[in-house]
């Protein structure tokens, strides 16, 4: 027998007309008896259909209502969702627009560090428009609350200052989760071109400098034209990690190194960073348009077959190639320097907070936190992340007579992220949710959870990132004091670093004011700056 208990839920909202999230309610709402089953094991979560309004960002590939996930999720849960996804470009103005407003929805899922920072969580905690959900978890998220048992730096990292829990995070643990960043990766066809196999890839700086020469020089699109981008990137967000690493620093900004905390801008590694990036965009081996063109038009030299190296989240992004064709496009492997003889990388803590908010309007949070609660556990992060049996993938026997997944016949196969993010809303955009391995050894190459290029995936990952991942800076919320005093230096603080950076680099400053600029931003309270982190760093390793 299943046990079962009753839960009164009273919500009581003055009549307002919820523009944002599409959901008119009445001037007054009755007293609802809403029973939730707390037995995570089985569905549905609620006797009497239950009716919440949900708010998140949208990738356009599919309108939420439409999703066969969250369809069949609907049909199990007996609860239903009123969505509002604006696209992602949008979605920080009108989430900001929401709280101001405090036309809140029920729900707001999604929106993760990108579009939630630490200071708005822990300020609309305060002011009581999201709920603490501590006291529930124990009881309507078990599976999130068992990962909490085992890690609990989890714990840790999410509870704010106020000791409030308010929002569930996403959980990496499949080895691309401690990718901070898009990789970086290497066009296969060229470097097959210059006989240059996977373990031949550089690993100094020097070395990148003389194969980005080769790409330059040798014609390695055969084309017989001198039109090769040897490097690439938007606004250089992508490629900066990567070569900030190869000179020893984590980040462009706050890091940790032995307990002390370094703003790395103003270090002397990063001065040698900006000679070598300037010395790669003097002699073209850097992109000249690397500060003027968008993702898109990157993405279009892609398909032209006109760069060489150029970061993505995976390498067919961007060259437009199917993922067969992608197992010989190899990623960066980390670099060294006279700066930095020992190799790092920017790790990710695997924790991306505030996917799963629950509002003070939401008239049943025990039943929302249980419907989020099931993604944390292998059955629902394989369901949120493949969708229901038919759509995405089907079963079929194999010649051992066992049952076996294949992707639906209608899948096509060179495209088949586009579809998956077209059924389910696990794409682009972080959930609440614990990355099961899925993967397991490979019997079948048509089947979602061993593929031929995530095993590639996986397999580079574990060479080229994991041994040398550290996270920069731990998750650390700052109390209301601190942030007033980052706030009131760091807006100009990184406009400025931001301008100097892309000055150096292309040569608009010489890098002998180097003096000038350290005094500049010194005159902005640097070290104030950085005192903030190290005292919130020493308080966080005293808990």
């Amino acid at each position: 027998m299943r046990r079962m208990s009753k839960l009164f839920a009273v919500a009581t909202i003055c009549g307002v007309l919820l523009s944002g999230c599409g959901k008119a309610k009445a001037d007054s709402k009755k007293q609802e008896e809403i029973q939730v089953d707390v037995e995570m094991a089985n569905f549905p979560i609620v006797k009497e259909k239950l009716s919440l309004t949900m708010m998140a960002p949208g990738t356009g590939l599919s309108e939420w209502k439409d999703m066969p996930t969250l369809q069949e999720y609907e049909e199990m849960t007996n609860m239903s969702f009123e969505y509002t996804t604006p696209p992602m470009s949008d979605f920080p103005t009108k989430l900001n627009l929401m709280f101001a407003s405090g036309d809140l929805p029920d729900i707001i899922m999604g929106a993760g560090k990108k579009y939630l920072t630490p200071a708005m969580e822990v300020a609309y905690g305060s002011q009581g428009l999201l709920l603490p959900l501590e006291d529930l978890i124990p009881e309507y998220a078990p599976n999130f609350n068992k990962l909490m048992e085992e890690d609990p730096n989890i714990r840790k990292s999410i509870t704010t200052p106020d000791g409030h829990i308010y929002s569930l995070p996403a959980i990496g643990r499949l080895p691309q989760s401690i990718w901070a960043k898009n990789p970086l990766w290497y066009k296969g066809e060229w470097l097959e071109k210059l006989n240059i196999s996977n373990e031949e890839l550089p690993k100094t700086t020097e070395e990148f400098y003389d194969l980005l020469v080769r790409f330059r020089d040798e014609d390695p699109n055969g084309n017989g034209k001198k039109d090769e981008i040897p490097l690439t990137d938007s606004k250089l967000n992508s490629v900066r990690p990567w070569l900030l690493a190869a000179f020893g620093m984590k980040e462009l900004g706050i890091e940790e190194v032995d307990g002390v905390v370094r703003y790395t801008p103003i270090t002397e590694e990063y001065k040698a960073f900006l000679e070598y990036t300037n010395k790669l965009f003097t002699e073209k081996l850097l992109d000249t348009e690397v500060y003027s063109q968008s993702d898109e038009q990157k993405k279009s030299k892609g398909q032209n077959n006109e760069i060489g190296v150029f970061p993505d989240y995976f390498a067919f992004f961007t060259t437009g190639s199917s993922e067969s064709e992608s197992l010989n496009d190899y990623m960066f492997h980390p670099l060294t320097s006279e700066q930095s003889p020992k190799a790092v990388v920017p790790g990710s803590p695997r924790i991306n907070r505030g996917t799963f908010l629950i509002t003070k309007n939401n008239p049943s949070p025990e039943a929302s936190l249980r419907w989020a609660d099931y993604f944390y556990s292998k059955e629902g992060y394989e369901f949120i992340s493949q969708g229901p049996e038919g759509v995405l993938w089907e079963y079929a026997e194999n010649d051992k007579g066992e049952q076996v997944k294949i992707y639906a016949e209608n899948v096509n196969i060179a495209k088949k992220e586009e579809t998956r993010g077209a059924i389910t809303p696990n794409y682009g955009i972080p959930l609440p949710s614990a990355d099961i391995p899925l993967v397991g050894p490979k019997e079948n190459p048509n089947d979602p959870d061993s593929s031929e290029f995530q095993q590639f995936i996986e397999k580079e990952t574990e060479e080229k990132v994991v041994p040398y991942a550290e996270v920069p800076y731990p998750l650390i919320f700052l109390t209301k004091e601190e942030q007033d005093k980052v706030n009131a230096i760091e807006t100009d603080l990184k406009t400025y670093i931001e301008q100097m950076e892309a000055k150096f680099i292309t040569g608009v400053e010489p890098l002998s004011n180097w003096d000038t600029y350290i005094d500049t931003i010194e005159s902005m309270g640097v070290e104030a700056y950085i005192q903030v982190y190290q005292d919130a760093y020493d308080s966080w390793g005293k808990q």
